[in-house]
Order: C-alpha cells, then structure tokens, then sequence
C-alpha cells in the first residue's frame, strides 16, 4: 500500500477498509467496509525530523458496524508502564523484509515481539533520539520487527483477557535489524489530546501495569542520565499536599469523559456494591460528600468508598476500597454536607491524593473556569468518570446569600451528587461546593431554605463549602496544605509515513484490526 505524508494529502484522497485480511482478494471478502475519511487531525507538535508526537486521527465519513471483524481497541491510558520484556504484537501488510513486499495473496501478519526499555533504546539509538513519546519493541538479535509498509498498525498487548494498544508502527532503522528494535509513538502519552479532539463517545483508555520491576533502570552508557535514587519503579506522590495532580493536564472547555489520574479525589460511595454518589478525599481519612446520599440509611457499616476509580464498570488497576467506620452529617438549613470517616488511611499515589476544601480564604471571581466531575448515563457502557467544565456566575436574584456560588446549568444527575465544583488557584484544585441536584422549580428566585440547588434561568445555585467551616474543622480536625507555588546518532529511516495513524469512524473510536489506509493521486 502507498503511503503519503498526511499533511500534503486531503482527507478525500484518503480511503480505510476495515475487516480485511488478504488485500489480493478485497472484492471477494464479504467482511470488508470501506469508508471515505471526512477529516484528518495530526499532532500539532509533530516532528518530522525526529519523529516525535507521530500520530493521527482520521474521522470516517460515517459510522460502522461491530462485526467479529471490526471491533474497537482499548487505548493504554495516561501511567500505563510497559516494562522492558513485555510481549507485544505487532500486525500490519508491510513488507517481509527490507525491500522485499508482501507476495500474494497479499495476508495480514502478524509478529510477536518484546518492549525493550527506553534507556536501552537510547543507548542503541544514540542518546537523545528517544523520547518518553515513544516506546521500542524488537529482538536485540534481529530478526523479528515491522517494516516499510506496516507504519501506522498497532502495537498490542494483552491484560487480564483485554487487548490494549500501546503504540503506533513508527520508524526505525532498516527492518529486523540486530540492535536496532523499531520505535513506536507512545499511546499513553496522548490520552488528554485524543479526548480534546473526540467530545463525545470517547475511546476507552486502560491503564496497562506491568509486574515485578524494570530492569530498563540498570542500564547505562556514555551520555545517558542517571537514575534518580531508587531503583524501583513508583507511583507514589507526595502526601504532604491538597489539590496536587501530576496527571491533570486539562485545557479547553467542554463536557468531556476523564482519563485516570485526572481528578484523584473523586471517591465513589457504594452501598451493597452499588454507586450510590459521589465524594472527594479531603484529607488522608476523610471523604466529604452530600447528606441528601444518606436518606437511606446512615449507618457506616452499610457503605463502602472506593478511591481511584475511573469506570463504574470495567478493569480499574489504581483503585483501592476502604471501609467506613464514621458519618457525620451537618445541620445547617440549605444543602446539607456528610463527612466519612475511613477505617485506614489510604496509600496516597498518584490516582489517589485529597482535594483542597474552601473554608473561607478563597475567593471565586464571576467568569472563573471551574469543574465538577462524576458518574452519571453519560459515561458510556463503561461509565466512565464525566468531567463538566462550568464558569461561575453573579448569582443574580438567584440567591441573597453570601453562602451561595452560582455556576452555569451543568447536567447533573442523581448518581453525580456529592461530588465535587472544583476550581484551581495557583498550583492547586479547591473545593468551592458540594454538587446538588437542580430544582425543578421554572421559578426565578429560590427560596432560601432549599434542599437542593436551584436552577434559575441559566444559572446554578450551590452552597459554599466555607458556609460549613465550623463542622468541617470540627469533624476533620487538620486538613493538608496546599501545594506550593514553586512546583552522535545513526540515520533514522522512517517507515512508510510520517504520520502513523490511528483510525476512527464517525464517533472517532480507535480500531483493534489493522486498517488499510489507501490513498488516490
């Protein structure tokens, strides 16, 4: 197949089949679809001297079909760790050998192959020429690898009987050659910029975890940085700090699904194994929630929170379930607050860390950008943790009272409550309130008393977290403090295209069976 540079082509000249497996007898397989590509989105920051953030997406002009021959891949999701010695398959229609095509009838291969760490691969390809974008995969002794041709396929491997794809067919240096694995774009790295590009019906993302520890980190040669101090492999962040997230890069605005490690104080609360509401760490064993969540029973011995979760259903490797021994619930006249209190302190990583709570010494301005975030029906079949960006608002004649913060209408449901408003200020997310459900009153005041945030033509009503600094400090006792304000190489061939490919139909999921990309002069 001939590829071309994306970024000298129109998406018209572009066609994807799916489903294929012999491309010298397309016209007789009655699984194959074909569709036109309606739009092509490559990397802003690719490098086409050194390869660097080398990938696309292509939206497909409509929308396919699942069959047993066309289904989605998982995508490795931001942490994912593929330890040097990690089997991976790499499949695609390119060809044997360098310089040698595919003879007919032209089948799909397939080649399994181990990772080889990134400081070896630095060593082999000169220090410098791989990048944390990128991860290797190949024999040392030759032999094995993916070729001119086969740029763009996946690189796979499988986790707890779930395929996962953590890389893309990029370049390397002739094909199987002794010493030189082909280097592949790191998918893990690209989480956040795959679900700014695709709003609605996201891939899903899974966090790949390698066992044991790397043995990448022993390697060394002339140039190559040392290790930092240990020599273990960790995701423990520091525990001295609220509001910190190492893996929240979020920009832009929207609704949007969340990848892990994003908003690492969301807490689900369960009651007999079902979600019931959300909540937030707020210091090492407390989680702060919403009283209206524990109509149906307050007894502590009826929940469980679980911390680091990312989907209600589905794999989640960074997550950890801790009992409740305490619940204390509010008394005050409007939106009443409940705080947990654990049975142990949980170890604090980098999917798990406390928000910052507002007891007074923060202000708000009207058009700051803040977000909430929970489990509601539009987290897919996997439900997925939602993230909702909102921007305060003047509260109008929505409220009188100084203990209210207005936002725009978020849409929020049952299962959201409890969760955290959450805006950042300086290097660290604060809790500005607890998430309510909006009244259905079509009235343009609230009364004062409500239980329930009001929704007043187009703006939000919720309650302070300051309005209940007394219980809070009470109850808690000390809460974390913010996070501080100080926070000669060898010729690289490419094969086949400069930007590898991941394909996608109308709602943009990424495909597990390699794509054949053709493209019209």
């Amino acid at each position: 197949m001939a590829f071309l540079f994306f970024f000298s082509i129109t998406a018209s000249q572009v066609t994807v089949y799916l489903g294929d497996q012999s491309l010298s007898n397309q016209g007789s397989n009655t699984n194959v679809v074909t569709r036109s590509v309606s739009k092509l989105i490559i990397h802003p920051d690719y490098s086409s001297s050194t390869h660097d953030n080398d990938l696309a997406l292509l939206k497909l002009s409509s929308s396919v079909t699942f069959t047993n021959f066309i289904t989605p891949i998982c995508l490795a999701a931001a942490g994912s760790k593929f330890f040097n010695g990690t089997l991976t398959w790499v499949t695609g229609w390119g060809n044997t050998a360098s310089g040698v095509s595919l003879p007919s009838p032209k089948t799909l291969q397939e080649v399994q192959i181990p990772v080889v760490g990134n400081r070896k691969c630095n060593c082999l390809y000169g220090v410098g020429a791989i990048t944390d974008n990128m991860v290797c995969a190949g024999l040392l002794a030759g032999g094995k690898d993916s070729c001119q041709g086969d740029s763009g396929g996946p690189l796979v491997s499988k986790q707890s009987g779930v395929w996962v794809q953590a890389g893309i067919v990029s370049f390397g240096i002739g094909c199987a050659q002794p010493n030189f694995p082909g280097v592949y774009t790191r998918v893990s790295q690209y989480q956040d910029w795959i679900n700014q590009q695709i709003t609605s019906n996201q891939p899903g993302f899974v966090t790949f975890t390698s066992t044991g520890t790397d043995g990448d980190l022993s390697v060394s040669c002339a140039g190559l940085p040392t290790v930092a101090t240990t020599t273990t492999v960790s995701t423990t962040a520091s525990p001295a700090v609220c509001g910190s997230t190492t893996l929240n890069t979020i920009t832009g605005s929207g609704n949007s699904l969340a990848s892990a490690g994003v908003w690492p104080w969301m807490a689900s609360l369960q009651r007999n194994g079902t979600h019931v509401c959300g909540g937030t760490l707020v210091a090492e064993q407390f989680v702060l929630s919403a009283a209206d969540c524990f109509s149906s029973s307050t007894n502590a011995s009826d929940w469980t929170v679980i911390l680091g979760r990312l989907k209600q259903n589905g794999f989640n490797a960074n997550e950890v379930s801790v009992n409740v021994t305490k619940i204390s619930l509010s008394t005050g006249t409007v939106n009443n607050i409940a705080v947990l209190q654990l049975s142990r302190k949980p170890t604090l990583t980098n999917y798990i860390q406390p928000i910052c709570v507002d007891l007074g010494d923060n202000s708000f301005p009207v058009n700051t950008q803040c977000w909430a975030a929970g489990w509601g029906s539009g987290g897919g079949v996997e439900q997925i943790l939602q993230q909702f960006n909102t921007t305060i608002l003047d509260c109008g004649n929505a409220s009188s009272s100084s203990s209210s913060i207005c936002t725009g209408v978020m849409p929020l449901e049952q299962t959201n409550k409890g969760g955290p408003l959450m805006c950042k200020i300086g290097q660290s997310w604060v809790q500005a309130a607890v998430l309510t459900l909006a009244s259905n009153s079509s009235t343009n005041t609230s009364s004062s008393n409500s239980t329930r945030a009001a929704s007043v033509s187009d703006v939000q009503v919720f309650t302070k977290t300051s309005s209940f600094s007394s219980f809070l400090n009470t109850t808690v006792g000390s809460f974390p403090p913010k996070a501080s304000t100080t926070s000669s190489s060898p010729t690289i061939n490419p094969v086949g295209s400069s930007a590898s490919s991941l394909f996608s139909f109308t709602s943009l999921l990424l495909l597990s069976l390699p794509a054949l990309i053709q493209m019209s002069s």
